[in-house]
């Protein structure tokens, strides 16, 4: 059954402990849009995506703390992202967090979260002098502003978007696992057979009246996808009609790396197994 998600609802969620990130482990129960659980999930993405970062040994010095500024905002996401990481460390380095107070204090952070409030980012991006910092955000126009990461939150669900271009100019290199950090692989429910890495993967509810008829089951999709790495099409191939739906649903939603001309993938999602 599908319960962990690559957007996270901010509303109750469970899932088995072994299936976890450990970063991600929150039970967040009745939570609006504003209130600390948002900061949660999120101080949990900017976790996962320094883990899956690496910097260079003149960057992030071998006895150096790394460091996660945030530039704008209040003090409440601070804290947040304080208390969450606090006693946790990325292969050996200790984290720090700082509220950034000007831009130029960017140069000395290894992440920077860029609040929403922070309506300069664009020109602050286009001046600055490192290529060294993982730039993540949460505005809608933050990636084409030439943030590297961005978190969406839309109708009570975050989720992220990367753009490639700018990751690959910086200097820093990822795991291949920067395009699955919100949670497990799920590598056993979902099989693509790509010739493009998936970016961004959205997977599927599994359908209340199928839970209730236990119904299992696999649905072989086929995704005609855009050269900008959007979903064009689904075509549903094999499968459960019951099932198909929810599978088609969500790899609507799926985001692949950038191309030159457009593809067709094919992905198989089991439910129930």
């Amino acid at each position: 059954m599908f319960v962990l998600r690559r957007w996270r609802k901010l509303g109750a969620w469970q899932a088995p402990a072994s299936t976890l990130c450990v970063a991600l482990t929150f039970l967040l129960i009745g939570a609006g849009p504003s209130d600390g659980s948002e900061y949660q999930v999120k101080a949990a993405y900017v976790y996962n995506f320094a883990k899956a970062a690496h910097w260079s040994a003149q960057a992030l010095a071998a006895d150096s703390n790394l460091v996660i500024g945030v530039l704008g905002g209040d003090e409440e996401f601070v804290k947040v992202l304080r208390d969450t990481l606090s006693n946790k460390s990325i292969n050996r380095h200790s984290i720090e967090i700082r509220h950034l107070r000007s831009p130029e204090e960017i140069k000395f952070c290894h992440l920077v979260f860029f609040r929403s409030s922070e309506r300069n980012a664009r020109s602050i991006i286009a001046n600055l002098n490192t290529k060294n910092v993982l730039l993540v955000g949460e505005d809608k126009q933050f990636l084409s502003d030439g943030g590297m990461i961005n978190l969406d939150l839309e109708n009570g669900k975050v989720s992220y978007e990367i753009n490639s271009a700018a990751l690959r100019e910086s200097a820093i290199s990822y795991e291949e696992t920067l395009a699955k950090i919100s949670g497990t692989d799920d590598t056993e429910a979902i099989r693509t057979e790509s010739t493009r890495r998936i970016m961004l993967r959205v997977n599927p509810e599994y359908p209340e009246i199928a839970a209730r008829m236990r119904l299992a089951g696999s649905v072989q999709l086929q995704a005609i996808v855009r050269a900008d790495g959007t979903v064009k099409q689904v075509k549903v191939v094999g499968g459960h009609p019951m099932l198909a739906a929810a599978a088609a649903n969500a790899v609507k939603q799926w985001r692949y790396e950038t191309s030159t001309k457009e593809t067709t993938e094919v992905v198989k999602i089991s439910f129930g197994q």
